[in-house]
């Protein structure tokens, strides 16, 4: 109902209008035969009637006095928001409940409505009108619920004629403020069926216009399926809407979209008409929010998504005025849409272009900047608990995967599962007992609207924007991540977890998540041994130990951890704890690092085969020849997933293929760009090639390879494939297949006993939830940019140390005229790393302690806790000559 038929409805006497149907089902009630006329003026009638209802109910008959339960005006009567009245008077006019005489105080409004309500209906039943009263009708725009860009065209010139546009203002406040009148707006033209070109054809051509206005007038009518104002009540009754859906593709709607954004083109430039659609999106969106949690709109009348597509078209809906009540309460109300609903509105947009999806990432991350800016969020006051920055975060969810759906996407290239499932733990059985079952046993959690939509993150080679727009930095520093950790665990409806969005979150903050969760597990696999030895009355062991010999790392290493897979992979994932035989230093993590360091320096020598290194690239592949068994390769991948799990970085080379064939992707020719430039540049050139490669190149599916003592080893790409030439018609083929042999056969065996190693450790982990390809680079590998900058204004200092101290600024003043290999090693000496923690140097928590007076002494340092010991130097010539020996030389542990 709009707001000009809510003022104007009045109280009066039902007996005389509801004659031609009594009872409580009179408005379904129809004979078999009946007259047309007679049929519209019954539902006309009937509409009325309910209108007059509605308006006893929210304005009253303005009697104080008044007896009738159901008046507003009554004593007693309890007040109810809008849309209760709208279904309260469809249920009165279904009983012929009493409808109060209008009191004299308000006769001058029900009298002019009773006048307006018979001068619409003679309009519509009577064939001829006068031009006058047609004109009067246009003036006022009452008529008009819905909207098309030729209406609003005519509007707007016919404001602009008499320089006053309050009849559009008014008309887009009553059709923007009311969802049905939203949802019946813009629609694309359908084109005609035989019937109806028939139908058209036979009428008179001549027909003047004021029959065609009383027939569309008419027709309008009969478009009514209920009186209701409410949208819920209104929308999905008729089958019309369902029909128009059943015609459209998954990622179309019935609005037109190129007409909503011409219209908006225009009318937005004037300030006037802006604040109208500012008002209306304020009361339109509660109302929606209503419908799509309390009344299942979506289900009976998809096209209700039509009112989202129209208003996110609105380019201002970023600028402050927007943001403190109408954006929030609108991303409220798409928050509600169900999963089915927002993956149709991802599938949209996904054809938008970049420009477009970029302006509808703006307006939602400005709203969730505002609120963060504008709030003072702590760990009392959680950000989770702000309804409009949740809103507007699970609005961003559907932008973020309309972006990965319209990118460039690699659906094919799926890596095979394996074979074999990972072992459980044989302690699995007394979790249970404890209630302690694990709750990911089936695997990594997915996004609900990832499987609706059929697609993953890591399916998106190159998005519509970059992936890193849509992470908000003032979100990030306000998140507690250990509270945010414990909604996502808990999955509770009335708390909400970032960790669901990982994309609006940085790899610091996702990081900071990821450890949260190996911690955590790694306490309850310590509690659950704990609590088996006592049952079972076993040695106790809550940590992973592994004792190890320098010089025999490997074979001390590698064999324990076998071991540990083959009998209790649960082991594991526990915390792990490292001894260096005939040292004295206590593993607080340090130790762990050096470990770590030592394993990857021997098994990527290349003099052991089990990794090619290619010194163009500086970055090494599995050897396809190598002589070690699919175990060595298992126990890396081990190797390389408690390096994650226990937040220790790597100096591993390997190009992105491979963290992307851990994520479940094979390689493909683009791999070839970075994983072997030189052939991909090769294979690049063959497909540009304009002559006739057949003839020129002689090139046939037969290729060569080199093994470990340079022996050619042919390999053919299809069979009998020294027989068959490359030609320009089956040149992409052969190129496809040269890179899934590289990428993908050659070193099948080795990479699956790697990824298998890797997800024993992983498996439980969510790793591949949060991160993308480049983000376990990252991860396992540290920041390659080292800024000692950053490093200087986020050290603290202890022991009598502070900024302004003499040998600090001399230290600093050394430490950056450092060369880089120089500043590697001090690294390496301070942290047990070269790399910089994810996030940069600026992340590195580092201590500098004084440790005594002047000295001959060298500084040493706690590798666990970044901690470095300097000794109060005379001068700075001291200062650096003790420190380059210490950083150069370093290497165990010992007791200070």
């Amino acid at each position: 109902m709009n707001s000009d038929e809510k003022e104007d409805c009045e109280c009066a006497p039902p007996q005389a209008e509801t004659s031609p149907a009594r009872g409580p089902d009179r408005e379904y009630e129809e004979p078999e035969i009946e007259n047309p006329e007679a049929s519209r003026m019954k539902r006309a009638a009937a509409k009325h009637l309910i209108e007059r209802y509605y308006h006893q109910l929210t304005e009253g008959c303005g009697n104080e006095s008044c007896s009738n339960s159901w008046c507003a005006s009554s004593v007693g009567f309890n007040r109810m928001d809008n849309n209760a009245a709208a279904v309260k008077a469809l249920e009165l006019y279904k009983v012929n409940a009493k409808l109060c005489d209008p009191h004299p105080s308000k006769k001058g409004t029900a009298s002019a409505y009773l006048e307006s309500s018979a001068h619409s209906n003679s309009a519509c039943s009577n064939r001829k009108m006068n031009h006058k009263d047609v004109h009067s009708v246009r003036d006022n725009f009452k008529d008009v619920n819905y909207l098309t860009e030729e209406k609003v065209y005519e509007i707007l010139d016919m404001c602009g004629e008499k320089e006053d546009y309050s009849p559009l203002i008014r008309v887009i406040g009553r059709v923007f403020s009311s969802a049905e009148g939203l949802v019946q707006s813009f629609r694309r033209s359908k084109p005609h069926t035989k019937e109806e070109l028939k139908s058209l054809q036979g009428k008179d051509e001549d027909k003047d216009e004021d029959e065609k206005e009383a027939a569309a007038c008419s027709a309008t009518a009969m478009e009514e399926d209920s009186p209701t104002s409410s949208s819920s009540s209104r929308l999905g009754e008729g089958s019309s809407g369902e029909n128009d859906v059943q015609k459209l593709a998954p990622d179309e709607v019935s609005v037109d979209i190129e007409a909503v954004r011409r219209v908006y083109e225009r009318l937005l430039s004037n300030e006037k008409i802006e604040a109208a659609f500012l008002n209306a999106l304020v009361y339109l969106s509660p109302n929606v929010e209503c419908d799509l949690t309390y009344h299942n709109v979506y289900s009976r009348d998809p096209n209700y998504l039509n009112l989202f597509v129209i208003v996110m078209e609105n380019s201002n809906l970023h600028s402050p005025e927007y943001l403190e009540i109408a954006l929030p309460q609108f991303c409220k109300a798409m928050s509600k849409l169900p999963l089915a609903a927002q993956a149709k509105l991802a599938r949209l947009w996904s054809h938008y272009s970049a420009e477009q999806i970029r302006r509808m990432v703006e307006t939602f991350q400005q709203l969730i900047t505002y609120k963060v800016i504008s709030n003072e969020f702590n760990s009392r006051n959680l950000v989770n608990d702000d309804d409009a920055v949740v809103a507007a975060t699970k609005c961003l969810k559907i932008v973020y995967y309309a972006n990965v759906l319209g990118g460039d996407l690699d659906m094919e290239h799926n890596e095979e599962e394996d074979e074999e499932p990972i072992p459980e733990s044989s302690e699995l059985t007394l979790q249970e007992l404890l209630g302690e079952e694990r709750r990911n046993k089936k695997g990594p959690r997915v996004d609900p609207l990832e499987t609706e939509l059929g697609i993953r993150t890591n399916d998106c080679r190159r998005p519509l924007i970059p992936f890193e727009e849509f992470v908000n930095e003032p979100l990030n520093e306000v998140l507690e991540m250990d509270k945010d950790y414990t909604f996502f665990k808990v999955e509770t409806e009335n708390k909400f977890s970032f960790m669901t969005c990982p994309f609006i979150l940085n790899a610091v903050t996702k990081n900071l998540g990821l450890y949260y969760d190996n911690r955590i597990r790694m306490y309850s696999e310590r509690r659950i041994t704990v609590l088996y030895s006592l049952v079972q009355g076993q040695q106790l062991n809550p940590y992973l130990r592994l004792k190890v010999r320098r010089d025999h790392i490997i074979d001390d290493a590698l064999v324990r951890l076998e071991m540990i897979a083959m009998e209790n992979p649960a082991d594991l994932k526990k915390q792990l704890y490292v001894e260096f035989e005939g040292e004295q230093g206590v593993d607080e993590g340090g130790v762990s690092k050096e470990f770590f360091q030592l394993v990857v320096e021997e098994i990527f020598n290349p003099d052991i085969g089990m990794f090619t290194y290619d010194e163009r690239t500086k970055l090494f592949w599995f050897n396809p020849s190598s002589f070690e068994n699919e175990g060595q390769y298992t126990l890396i991948g081990i190797v390389l997933g408690l390096a994650i799990y226990n937040n220790c970085i790597l100096d591993v080379h390997f190009p992105m293929v491979v963290y992307r064939k851990l994520m479940g992707k094979k390689g493909t020719f683009r791999d070839l760009a970075d994983a072997n430039p030189v052939l991909y540049q090769s294979l690049k050139e063959l497909l540009e090639y304009e002559g006739s490669v057949e003839d020129d190149m002689m090139i046939t599916f037969q290729i060569s390879q080199t093994d470990l003592f340079g022996n050619p080893l042919m390999y053919d790409l299809r069979e009998n494939g020294d027989k068959i030439p490359v030609t320009n018609e089956n040149r992409k083929e052969f190129v496809a297949q040269y890179s899934e042999y590289m990428l993908n056969k050659s070193v099948e065996k080795q990479f699956k006993a790697f990824r298998r190693g890797f997800h024993m450790v992983t498996n439980e982990s969510p790793l591949k939830y949060l991160f993308r390809p480049e983000e376990i680079e990252l991860l396992i590998c540290g920041s390659r940019n080292l800024d000692f900058l950053a490093l200087e204004e986020t050290t603290e200092y202890d022991g009598g140390y502070n900024r302004d101290s003499r040998i600090i600024k001399e230290f600093w003043e050394t430490l950056h005229s450092f060369g880089e290999e120089q500043k590697r090693l001090f690294l390496q000496f301070t942290t047990g790393t070269d790399r910089a923690p994810v996030g940069g140097l600026g992340k590195l928590k580092m201590i500098i302690a004084k440790n005594g007076p002047d000295t001959d002494r060298l500084p040493t340092s706690h590798t666990c806790f970044n901690v470095l010991l300097l000794p109060e130097y005379s001068s700075k010539e001291k200062l650096r000559e003790r420190l380059l020996k210490a950083i150069t030389y370093a290497k165990g542990f010992g007791m200070l």
